[in-house]
């Protein structure tokens, strides 16, 4: 086997981990992973940094902060815990969705067999995955009236546009309209400072997921700032299961969009955002 085929550049790397090669470059900064340097100085992964990077990924996938995943790489799986805590439920729950869909199925059967047809509508929602998010209705102004369908929506969900397009009038219609869904908006601003400080005083857990949130970020990158505690707070917060954000980036430096992003992405097989922004908490 030729060198070439053994050692893949950042990009060709980055692609099959599924990860970006900004990533990459930060898992290297870190200390984590250390590339091959060809003759020219290039970088390079060959087989030992792909079965590194690979584990880094996957540690990342769990939640895992970089911190953390040095303390696994170095021999300390304590911090996996909570991690694998948490995708364990989030399994059960998937496994429990399977199950009532058996369940239904069984009884369609046992419909059947006693000559019932199935209810209109049963079928649909047989073979629709039980997670599914969708959402229909007639789109305020700007749009008329036209009707507005929003179907498969993904764990990690933006809205884009030019300014004034009406980007924020949909985003509170699609929140007004899915049930068990909250809205958060530009007024988390004003819970920054002094007064996020006292709210976050006040409530010893949500200063845990806060602070365990923050401490994410700064670590990928992002710069501390009243506007990210500010959308960090307002976002764990709330309760119901879908959370509709708008302008999740106000505020926001790159390195800190980025690293949100990051974090976002990583929330698991239970999570979800629509951005302007759509997150289905775990």
């Amino acid at each position: 086997m030729t060198r070439s085929a053994e050692f893949l550049n950042p990009s060709e790397a980055a692609r099959r981990l599924g990860v970006s090669t900004k990533a990459l470059r930060l898992y290297e900064q870190r200390g984590l992973v250390v590339p091959v340097r060809t003759g020219a100085r290039w970088r390079t992964y060959g087989p030992s940094e792909m079965a590194r990077a690979t584990e880094i990924a996957a540690l990342r996938a769990l939640g895992l902060s970089l911190t953390q995943v040095a303390q696994v790489l170095k021999g300390d799986p304590q911090c996996l815990e909570p991690a694998l805590a948490a995708h364990q439920a989030a399994l059960e729950g998937r496994i429990r969705q399977l199950s009532d869909t058996v369940e239904k199925v069984r009884s369609l059967r046992a419909d059947l067999a006693l000559g019932q047809a199935p209810a209109a509508g049963d079928l649909a929602r047989l073979v629709r995955p039980a997670a599914e998010i969708s959402v229909a209705f007639d789109l305020p102004w700007p749009w008329g009236g036209e009707r507005f369908e929003l179907r498969d929506i993904l764990s990690l969900n933006y809205i884009t546009g030019p300014l004034g397009c009406g980007k924020t009038r949909l985003a509170q219609a699609i929140a007004e309209t899915l049930p068990d869904t909250d809205f958060l908006g530009l007024e988390r601003l004003a819970d920054s400072g002094a007064a996020a400080r006292a709210r976050l005083d006040a409530d010893p857990a949500l200063k845990s997921r806060v602070d365990r949130a923050l401490a994410w970020l700064v670590e990928d990158g992002a710069v501390e700032s009243a506007a990210l505690i500010a959308l960090l707070l307002g976002m764990e917060a709330k309760d119901s299961p879908i959370l509709v954000v708008d302008m999740v980036e106000q505020g926001l430096d790159q390195a800190s969009q980025e690293a949100l992003i990051a974090y976002l992405r990583q929330r698991g097989p239970g999570a979800a955002l629509l951005a302007h922004a759509l997150l289905r908490h775990p």
